[in-house]
């Protein structure tokens, strides 16, 4: 039988940086629309547009991992069927 694959796991400073790349980016984004010279409707426009994106981007994040989980636990279902049939299997056995 095979070994069990160990889980990658980021490390925690991957962790942070991520976190601290995506505040940063959406508090620059929150301040330029702020800050904005333009009407009141256009940048609220704009910070909608902004939460929008964000919403999508984490959904999009979560079906891609979510099928990525889903082929590997078909991949580990069918790699354990294929070694239960190769340690059953008698070579010397007469057809």
């Amino acid at each position: 039988m095979s070994e069990t694959p160990v889980k990658q796991h980021g490390t925690a400073a991957f962790y942070g940086q991520a976190v601290a790349s995506f505040s940063v980016a959406l508090a620059a984004t929150a301040l330029g629309i702020a800050r904005l010279q333009a009407d009141a409707w256009v940048r609220a426009f704009l910070a909608i547009a902004v939460l929008y994106l964000v919403t999508s981007c984490f959904t999009l994040a979560k079906v891609i991992r979510d099928r990525q989980e889903a082929g590997q636990i078909v991949s580990r279902i069918d790699q354990a069927r294929l070694e239960k049939l190769l340690a059953e299997h008698d070579p010397f056995e007469k057809l």
